[in-house]
């Protein structure tokens, strides 16, 4: 039996040595997804197996493209579920060309789907839509994973298309 005896990041590895591969990051944009949270020291902490609590009177906007803080919940620019840097960094820098985490230069393109939410409650989840789930319905992301699955390379869907900051 074998068992891993470390615990491994993704961060860390690298992709496996195949120029002619290609990488494509394939998410939603436009909806404020939770990112982090500020803590304080709760009441009970000498009675409770939980010492802390999310400071629910934390709040503002920080006057960036970074986020805004409500009820002691950071939030920033993702798809409702997985924040835009969480989602996309790696295809837009960490693999981006010939890097240690890419060593044959495997080319990566980001295609960012904006969130549209459905024009009435007829249509349901939306054709349109960056949500993490209903994301599958977005009709720009299908036309993307078909023409790819039929041969298109990264250039011929058009290349990069970003919205966000990544």
């Amino acid at each position: 039996m074998f068992v891993h005896n470390k615990v491994t990041d993704d961060f860390l590895c690298r992709l496996p040595d195949a120029p002619e591969m290609e990488i494509y990051c394939m998410y939603g944009v436009g909806i404020l997804t939770e990112r982090s949270y500020v803590y304080k020291l709760s009441p009970l902490a000498e009675t409770c197996y939980i010492p802390f609590r999310i400071n629910t009177m934390a709040n503002g906007d920080n006057g960036d493209h970074l986020g805004c803080m409500r009820g002691g919940t950071l939030f920033v620019d993702g798809d409702e579920t997985v924040p835009v840097l969480s989602a996309g960094l790696m295809c837009a820098k960490g693999w981006r060309g010939k890097t240690r985490f890419n060593p044959s230069g495997s080319s990566t393109f980001v295609r960012e789907y904006n969130h549209a939410p459905p024009s009435n409650l007829l249509e349901g989840r939306g054709t349109q839509s960056g949500s993490h789930v209903d994301i599958m319905g977005n009709f720009a992301l299908i036309e993307d994973v078909m023409r790819v699955a039929a041969g298109a390379s990264g250039e011929d869907i058009g290349g990069d298309e970003i919205y966000s900051d990544i």
